[in-house]
């Protein structure tokens, strides 16, 4: 991360309190999952000429801020409690919050429309997933916190059906950045969900692992 580019002031007022917040969300989208988008957006920022780096590290830090209120709409939600964050107007104008509003608001995979500005499009990007390990895990997370009524062989086949949806060849997940990991992901969990029964068989070996090593995953 590019720490000298980043305001002091701005991430430790982040740091102290917007992060403890990020425990009430599920596992796919915690602290870790944060700190990864962050790093990730820097990744990218850094092939932009006069990029703000004060933006992209406020976009990246809030844009799943309120998903465990509702995770279907999410972006709106997080959007909006940046927005409301009063002690960020010492730090940005009134046009630079618009803009990390907007960022925000555009970084979901399923957005039906391209980010409005280069911060959505940064955000955006790291926002995915470059290993199907941590794809594996994240789905099956999700969907236990959405079903944890049902059964893993329920939530194993509502994973692939989801992923298939969102990284399958005319999936929906979008990149607006050269990025090789997320290529060689795509390569690999396309070829992974090309046979329902190994894509099952696979997550339920890893998630079985997972759990006899005592990772906590709800």
């Amino acid at each position: 991360m590019n720490k000298k580019f980043i305001n002091n002031d701005l991430k430790k007022y982040i740091e102290e309190n917007l992060f403890p917040e990020y425990q009430k969300n599920d596992l796919g989208h915690n602290i870790e999952h944060i700190k990864y988008v962050i790093n990730r957006s820097f990744k990218f920022a850094d092939t932009i000429p006069n990029i703000n780096y004060d933006i992209v590290y406020t976009v990246a830090s809030y844009h799943d801020i309120g998903h465990y209120i509702n995770p279907k709409k999410h972006e709106i939600i997080s959007g909006e409690i940046m927005f409301n964050d009063k002690n960020l107007k010492k730090f940005f104008s009134d046009e630079e919050l618009i803009l990390i509003k907007e960022a925000i608001e555009d970084h979901r995979a399923s957005a039906d429309h391209e980010p409005r500005s280069i911060y959505g499009k940064i955000v955006s990007t790291a926002d995915r997933n470059t290993t199907v390990e941590s794809c594996l895990k994240s789905t099956y997370t999700y969907e236990k916190k959405l079903y944890p009524e049902e059964s893993d062989a329920q939530l194993f086949d509502r994973a692939f059906y989801y992923l298939n949806i969102k990284f399958g060849e005319n999936g929906y997940a979008k990149f607006f950045f050269k990025d090789e990991e997320y290529e060689q992901f795509l390569k690999d969990i396309r070829k992974l969900l090309s046979d329902k029964n190994n894509y099952i068989e696979t997550q339920r070996n890893y998630i079985n692992k997972l759990k006899k090593s005592g990772e906590k995953l709800d």
